[in-house]
């Protein structure tokens, strides 16, 4: 397990989890669609200044490896996933639900993610953690319920699914361009998919907020988005989108606890029930442990790496000394047994 990794993934979570109730506290001040612009406007463009200073402090070698022409459909059927569709349906669904209940709802993302991951595009996972997303599974639905159901008492909810099963096609889509630089995936993602947000709203009848609502809401989507997408792309890299999404369901829980601290939202015993169930499911996919004997294929791909057991390769004159380092390389077949997760080095069957 690489636990470097694993804390990206966390803080990713953490970050994430405090944007929620954050964004619920802008809603009466700004329209749901404008804001989740605004939000994506935040990220793309602090991540596009973050980006830029961290080019001015790297040297070259250092640098992560830029997006390639073979990765714009993948990054681009993730932007319309995850950019469009995902934030349009939370912020409709948090109009129409408690901060609270929406934050461990949102642990959903986790679910849809592990499930498109397993069967849409093949990513191993055993029954431990079938067991895990059946726990988060039924937290959820145990949170999503209310009685005899209404239509204004469905809707809520039924957008935040929504929005959850947009995230996890978007989460598997960008594993995909994983190994390409996280700040330069999230600023298009960002520029591209803020300011389409914003006029989609005006379209739709919002307005525009005033100044300080608008930076508030940038400052949010900046550190909720942004920051937290970098990290999320990087933990991807290294964990696969099933494992990664299930550490990433760690942020409804601290989104639930600020909404009760900050916006004063009532405990009840649904809440609870519902957390302990999510915490189950948390528990087992974070004490899964995975090792076999398997083989890796011959690959040529470039990422910033350093000479670990996978990246035994030579140097050419024109490579980058020094590690880590970025650079076009080639990996020879390799056959070997210790823990390892679905990173971009273990895609194999079994």
């Amino acid at each position: 397990m690489n636990r470097t990794a694993a804390l990206y993934a966390l803080a990713s979570a953490a970050l994430f989890g405090v944007s929620t109730p954050a964004a619920k506290g802008l809603i009466g001040a700004i329209d749901p669609i404008v804001l989740a612009g605004l939000l994506y406007c935040g990220a793309g463009i602090g991540i596009a200044v973050l980006r830029r200073l961290a080019h001015t402090v790297l040297a070259p070698a250092a640098r992560e490896q830029a997006l390639r022409r073979d990765d714009v459909p993948w990054l681009a059927a993730a932007i319309v996933a995850g950019g469009l569709a995902g934030p349009v349906l939370l912020m409709l669904g948090l109009a129409r639900t408690d901060a609270a209940a929406a934050s461990l709802l949102l642990t959903l993302e986790g679910a849809a993610t592990a499930l498109m991951a397993w069967f849409i595009f093949h990513e191993h996972f055993d029954r431990r953690i079938a067991f895990g997303m059946l726990f988060l599974v039924a937290g959820a639905a145990v949170l999503a319920w209310s009685g005899a159901p209404t239509w204004a008492s469905v809707i809520g909810p039924a957008a935040i699914v929504g929005a959850c099963i947009m995230w996890g096609l978007d989460n598997n889509l960008t594993r995909k361009v994983s190994l390409a630089d996280p700040l330069q995936i999230v600023e298009l993602k960002g520029l591209f998919a803020g300011p389409v947000n914003v006029v989609l709203g005006l379209l739709a009848g919002g307005a525009l907020p005033a100044l300080s609502n608008a930076l508030l809401a940038g400052v949010v989507g900046f550190f909720g988005y942004g920051v937290s997408l970098a990290l999320f792309v990087v933990a991807l890299r290294h964990l696969g989108a099933a494992r990664t999404g299930a550490y990433f369901s760690t942020a409804p829980f601290l989104g639930a606890v600020v909404a009760v601290l900050a916006l004063g939202e009532a405990v009840t015993v649904q809440l609870l029930l519902a957390g302990a169930l999510m915490a189950v499911g948390v528990w087992l996919h974070l004490t899964e442990r995975h090792e076999h004997e398997h083989v890796h294929e011959p690959m040529t791909h470039a990422h910033a790496h350093v000479h670990d057991e996978h990246h035994q390769h030579r140097h050419g004159p024109d490579d980058p000394p020094g590690e880590p380092h970025t650079h076009a390389h080639a990996h020879g077949a390799l056959q070997h047994a210790h823990p390892h997760t679905p990173d971009m080095h273990h895609t194999h069957g079994h």
